[in-house]
């Protein structure tokens, strides 16, 4: 059998930016039904080859080949709708000239978007941009999608719902992002761009770590044979990611024991009262809210929430845009005032807070400068005092950059020396509102190896399921409406318990339609339960059963550390199973409130 046309390529494709390479030689070719994780550092050329085989960008060397009738579309990381007043006018500019009469189209992917089509594209938020960019690649129905960083700025549901779509998607795929758990759900193959050389594996990106570690082990023995100097630099890069993987075992054995000790504390609520002692960084109290309520003129933020956030403690707070996570975390650490209920804090809390728009970074400043704005050439961190330049090279900057401005840096490396300068500064509480966007994987593993050696207390607003499973002991879910419930351990938890626990408002929309339904003979019009939806109300109860039980055994081993590590295929199998098994339980818990109420109406 011949192999299958590439439907998209480059060939001998190089770039040079400045006088300096960027990447020479490589090619990369794009096969239906192919879906490529294209990983690498930021600053390595990743979004710059996916312009080039957009055709976006020319080739400095070598080819683009395009199979004939073949259509791509691309994503940009930043999308400009400056030109279009409306949304639907943007997103009708994705159309073909073939398909420009199925106007219909537009309306059917910008639906579960939840974007109208008659909305300006004046004051869309970051978030709405990006789901107005999705639905222009998404709506012509492309052979290839070129797709850079689609999760930025997208809340949970969006990121859930397109990666449904994106799984039934039939032609080929490359894709650029820092989140895991899309990247493991989506990919069947990766593309590794590392320092202008291209590597490729057939396989998804849950293998990539372990290929990762042992491409760069090979690389770690043949620099050694080199000289001294030049192996003591390039072996520090290559280790120093190695053991911080390494090093990720010990720390998720860690965090299963902080679950399991906030777990025992929640079961004991009512039962024992903690101790508390009083004042200082010493403080065993963090926070505690007890009955927060929080409306703005009819619209409920927060309705009734109370918790305790104890020191050591790692909070991540999820939830749809808009629904009010922001509200919640100021209502929490100060900054606006519950309409009812009491907030407690520490006496003296320390907080710094990750800001992510850099706004006050000075593109004039060098990197010594953010650190030691008073000058000098060390830097006290916690009870312990370092040299800037090791500080630094802690967070993958080379000594020899101290001096650099911050205006020579890429957006991922600027988010390091934020990270940077955030840990050296006195705290005993981290506020970080959505840290991972536009962070590269190599960022994300330093951030979370930073995080997980942090000993104060963290509050962090995510939409990263991988991130939030790796970080926190506990999850605040904020569902809108006034509905915000806490849960033990990490967004797969989350959703496994969430499931087990019918959410709140089809509850009260269940107890709502049977408190006003009247008798089925006072009733008229009103059609009775059908004997097919008697049949399914007596057989649901069963399935739901049948559901849970499959659910208990995933998570059972599930449970088991190791397992990643020894079949992260089955890992992820099993992962992605669960999950949908706890969908699946909740549709079916939802029904069976809807048929119950029904049948309490016409008195069955």
């Amino acid at each position: 059998m011949a192999p299958a046309l590439p439907a998209l390529a480059v060939r001998g494709a190089g770039i040079t930016f400045g006088g300096r390479p960027l990447f020479t030689g490589i090619d990369f070719a794009v096969i239906p039904g192919e879906r490529i994780c294209l990983v690498g550092r930021n600053g390595t050329g990743k979004s710059t080859l996916l312009k080039a085989l957009a055709g976006l960008i020319d080739l400095d060397a070598g080819d683009r080949f395009v199979q004939p009738g073949v259509r791509a579309a691309y994503l940009p990381q930043d999308p400009d709708l400056g030109t279009y007043a409306t949304v639907g006018t943007y997103v009708a500019e994705g159309l073909p000239a073939d398909l420009g009469e199925e106007t219909y189209r537009i309306a059917a992917v910008l639906d579960p978007l939840g974007l109208p089509e008659d909305r300006p594209t004046r004051g869309l938020s970051g978030g709405e941009q990006r789901r107005a960019a999705l639905a222009r690649t998404l709506v012509g129905d492309p052979d290839v999608l070129l797709l850079d960083e689609p999760t930025n700025h997208l809340d949970l549901p969006t990121i859930e719902w397109l990666e449904s779509h994106l799984k039934d998607h039939r032609g080929g795929l490359v894709l650029i992002s820092h989140d895991r758990a899309f990247l493991t759900a989506l990919g069947n193959s990766l593309a590794w761009l590392d320092r202008g050389v291209l590597r490729r594996l057939d396989r998804g990106f849950a293998d990539f770590e372990d290929w990762a570690e042992r491409v760069e082990a090979e690389e770690a023995r043949d620099l050694a044979r080199l000289d001294k100097k030049i192996a003591g630099e390039a072996v520090w890069a290559v280790e120093g990611i190695s053991a911080r993987r390494k090093r990720n075992q010990g720390r998720l054995r860690a965090l299963a024991a902080m679950r399991a000790d906030r777990r025992d504390r929640v079961a004991k609520t009512g039962v024992a009262k903690l101790e508390i002692q009083e004042g200082g960084r010493g403080s065993r109290l963090v926070i505690e809210a007890d009955g927060l309520t929080k409306r703005f003129d009819d619209r409920v933020i927060v309705d009734g929430f109370s918790t305790r956030i104890l020191r050591g403690d790692r909070v991540g707070v999820l939830g749809p845009n808009g629904a009010g996570k922001s509200t919640l975390v100021k209502l929490l650490v100060g900054g606006i005032d519950p309409d009812a209920g009491t907030v407690r804090r520490a006496d003296t809390l320390e907080m710094a807070v990750f800001d992510q728009t850099r706004s006050d970074l000075d593109p004039d400043a060098s990197l010594a400068d953010v650190l030691l704005p008073q000058g000098g050439e060390f830097i006290r961190i916690g009870d312990k005092t370092r040299h800037v330049s090791g500080y630094l090279r802690d967070f993958l900057f080379d000594p020899s950059r101290l001096g650099s401005p911050v205006r020579s840096l890429s957006g991922g490396e600027k988010n390091r020396l934020l990270l940077a300068r955030l840990f050296a500064r006195p705290s005993n509480l981290l506020v970080l509102d959505e840290p991972t966007n536009d962070l590269d994987l190599d960022t994300l593993d330093l951030l979370e190896a930073v995080l997980a050696d942090y000993r104060g207390t963290l509050i962090l607003v995510s939409h990263d399921r991988d991130f939030l499973d790796r970080l926190v002991t506990s999850v605040i879910a904020v569902e809108g409406d006034g509905d915000v419930m806490e849960y033990v351990g990490g967004y797969t938890d989350y959703r496994r318990q969430r499931a087990e626990r019918p959410h709140r408002t089809a509850k009260a929309e269940a107890r709502k339609a049977a408190g006003s339904a009247a008798p089925a003979s006072a009733r008229p019009g009103k059609a009775k339960l059908s004997f097919k939806q008697k049949f399914e109300l007596e057989r649901l109860p069963a399935r739901i059963d049948a559901l849970s039980g499959e659910i208990a055994q995933l998570a059972d081993v599930l449970a088991d550390t190791s397992l990643y590590t020894k079949d992260p295929k089955g890992f992820a199998a099993m992962s992605s199973r669960l999950a949908a098994a706890e969908m699946e339980r909740a549709q079916a818990e939802e029904r069976w409130l809807e048929l119950a109420a029904l049948a309490e109406e016409h008195g069955v």
